[in-house]
């Protein structure tokens, strides 16, 4: 029994390094699409440059031997590339939200809001390693602080496109993402704490359940 539990630990560690090296792969090959003629390149360098240092920072981290769940993996993963993504045409002109907002009669590209609602999901991530590096446990507390970091997280940004405006002035208007809305950065913080609370609403399981198996596989190696 215990040599196949062994084996079954063994094939699913492998599973995970291919997991990883695929999505390394996929975000490598979207930040080399994004830096072929993006939009306007100084947008490019403030978009995707966080991006590519956090992508360093998850293999880092994986390669300590304190591999983080796939589920947060795979969040960090679809957030990067959406910022490569909003790098390359900048957020106020990614083609396919275009066609969205025209077709919907909206007045504006939407992807920036969408982007900032779905950043609430690092919730998820956030309370995988305060589950890890802090005593704190499963509970109400635990989604509290999470959702709490989001918040300071969305704000923190705000904060520094704030700082870039001040700086660059209209150069950083693509950047900032503003599209003419005086409320963008209260909104664009609302989004990502209602996307917090969803998130935590919907993944807090399936987030529970990986928990248990990354623990049971650290176990045993």
């Amino acid at each position: 029994m215990d040599t196949m539990d062994s084996d079954t630990i063994e094939e699913r560690m492998i599973m995970l390094k291919r997991y990883l090296l695929c999505l390394l792969f996929i975000i490598s090959g979207f930040f080399i699409w994004s830096a072929i003629n993006p939009a306007d390149t100084l947008t490019w360098v403030l978009e995707t440059f966080p991006g590519a240092f956090i992508a360093i920072v998850f293999v880092y981290q994986y390669y300590r031997k304190q591999p983080l769940t796939l589920l947060v993996y795979s969040i960090i993963a679809v957030l990067i590339i959406l910022t490569f993504i909003g790098g390359h045409y900048t957020y106020d002109d990614v083609p396919l939200f275009d066609t969205l907002a025209r077709s919907m009669g909206w007045e504006r590209n939407p992807y920036d809001r969408v982007g900032h609602f779905l950043k609430g999901s690092l919730a998820i991530v956030f309370r995988e390693l305060l589950l890890l590096y802090t005593p704190l446990v499963r509970g109400r507390w635990l989604q509290c602080i999470a959702v709490c970091f989001v918040a300071a997280l969305a704000s923190l940004y705000e904060m520094i496109e704030f700082i870039a405006a001040k700086i660059m002035g209209k150069s950083a208007e693509d950047f900032q993402g503003m599209q003419g809305d005086l409320w963008d950065a209260q909104w664009d913080m609302i989004l990502a704490f209602s996307g917090s609370i969803l998130a935590l609403l919907l993944l807090t399981a399936i987030h529970d359940k990986a928990l248990r198996a990354q623990a049971y596989k650290n176990k045993r190696q």
